[in-house]
This record gives C-alpha cells, structure tokens and sequence, in this order.
C-alpha cells in the first residue's frame, strides 16, 4: 500500500441526497412526486461507510432533514460510525430562492431533527447547491441564529449555478461569529478553479483532483474540502431520459468510475471530519 501523497489532513464530506432531489433533475422530479419515487439513498451510504470503515476514514455527512425522517437508521448508522453529522437543511431548496424566515425555518427544523436522532449537537450547514452568494447576504446571519457554528455554503468560483468568486477561498469568521469553510479550490490563470470534488471529480481525469489537492496541501500548506453525493456511485439508478441533454451529462457523466476514484483518493490522502480539521478556525 503506497503512503499518501501529503502529510495534511483533509476534511472528507458527503452532501447526503437522493438522485431525483438533485438540482439538475429538479424539472424531471417535482417535490410533489418525491415520496412516490423509490430512494436509493441507504443502500448507497451503507456502500460509503463500508468502504470509509475499510480504510480507517472518517468524514462529515450533510443529511438532508427529508430523508432522515424517513431513514433514522440510516442517520444513527453514521453517527455509529464515528462521522460527524451535519445539516443540509430540510427540504432541499436554494437558500436564495426562500425569504429569510422560510430560510430560518428549514434549517432550524432540520437542525431539532438530527439532534434528535443523534443525541448531539449539530454543528455544520451546507446550503443546496452552495446557494449563498452575492445575492442573499443576509443567510449567514440566519444560520448562526439557527445555532450552527459553521457553514459550507460559499464556493468562490465562477459557475452558472452558484459561486462568488471574490469570496475568501479558505475559513473566515463573520461578524455574527459563524465560521465560513469554503469547499476547495486552487488558484490558477488568476482565477480560482475547482477542487473540491463534485461533478468535476467525475467529469475530468483521476489524476487533475490529485494534482490540485497535492498542490494546496504542499504549495499553500491548506487543508481541501472534498465532497460528492451517494447517488454518484450508483450507475445503476434509474436513467431520466427527458431531462435536457446538459442536466443529463452533469448527472449521469462517469458514474460507473466514482467509486474506483473514490478508493484512490481516500488511499492518497488523510481525511478527517470538518470538526476536526478546522478546530482552530471553529
């Protein structure tokens, strides 16, 4: 077994959501039809701390409220296994696309209902879509209202859904005291690229991600955040051929490969929970 490739250790996430909640099928899968599709979502987090155990990992899991009402188990199951446990709301909506109580709202009721079934205090938030930006600045005071202490809401590129770039690409302190933590980037051609995993984990080749997080842990001494979904090593879930040609090749792009990368970099690296790779900052 070859050691890693760096000796700093990372923070490892896993935004905890089902194939049909996603944002590029969102047309295909209206919320009113979510509890009539069936969930893939626990065989697949079942696979992931399977292999997370095998390699002594441990991470943060996002879960979304929806589905721990209806898997408990499943969330208690992660909680077993040493990871943290945070929020990625309740309901799965755009942060910026609720006004500022509906916000509160979501979040605070899926913030009772992990501590509830975890028996601890839940810490992190990771909005959908890392749907806070320019345009809701207001939601990071909302968040610490909620009792979170950090969140992972922020991703400084440029993409067409989300993103602000002129964000700080590593932790900083908001004047409410919430902890923002960035997912990771790299600063390349004057202009921050993404590294943090996602569909560009799937999209571009295995060695690009090594490459970038090789080049934050050496070259600026900083920790990543990685993250990716558990519908993103199922090939097998269902194909929605209606979607539009672009929601189906972010979707659906290199499935088959996920989980065969996800053993390379799990083996190239040391990860840790976001907890305890940003204690200082937090």
């Amino acid at each position: 077994m070859s050691a890693p490739a760096t000796s700093v250790r990372n923070a490892l996430t896993v935004d905890v959501e089902d194939y049909f909640q996603v944002a590029a099928l969102a047309e295909c899968f209206p919320r009113e039809r979510w509890t009539s599709t069936p969930c893939r979502v626990e065989r697949n987090i079942d696979r992931i701390l399977d292999l997370f155990a095998g390699r002594g990992v441990v991470a943060t899991f996002f879960v979304l409220g929806w589905l721990a009402t209806r898997y408990p188990q499943m969330v208690r199951r992660i909680v077993d296994g040493g990871h943290e446990l945070a929020s990625h709301g309740y309901g799965h909506e755009r942060a910026g696309s609720m006004t500022p109580a509906a916000f509160h709202t979501d979040i605070a009721r899926a913030k009772a209902l992990l501590e509830d079934l975890s028996g601890a205090p839940i810490l992190g938030y990771r909005a959908p879509n890392f749907s806070i930006g320019p345009g809701n600045p207001w939601a990071h005071e909302v968040i610490a209202a909620a009792g979170y202490r950090y969140s992972s809401s922020v991703y400084p590129v440029r993409h067409d859904h989300y993103g602000m770039p002129d964000a700080p690409r590593f932790p900083w302190r908001l004047p409410s005291g919430l902890t923002e933590i960035p997912p990771a980037t790299v600063r390349w051609l004057g202009r921050n690229w993404p590294a943090g995993g996602g569909g560009y984990f799937r999209l571009l080749p295995y060695a690009m991600s090594r490459w970038q997080i090789v080049r934050l842990n050496r070259g600026e001494g900083r920790a990543a955040v990685f993250y990716f979904h558990p519908w993103e090593i199922d090939p097998e879930q269902p194909r929605v051929a209606k979607a539009a040609f672009k929601a189906r090749f972010r979707h659906y792009v290199n499935l088959s490969r996920t989980e065969g990368r996800l053993r390379r970099l799990l083996a190239d690296f040391h990860w840790g929970r976001m907890d305890d790779v940003f204690r200082d900052a937090l």
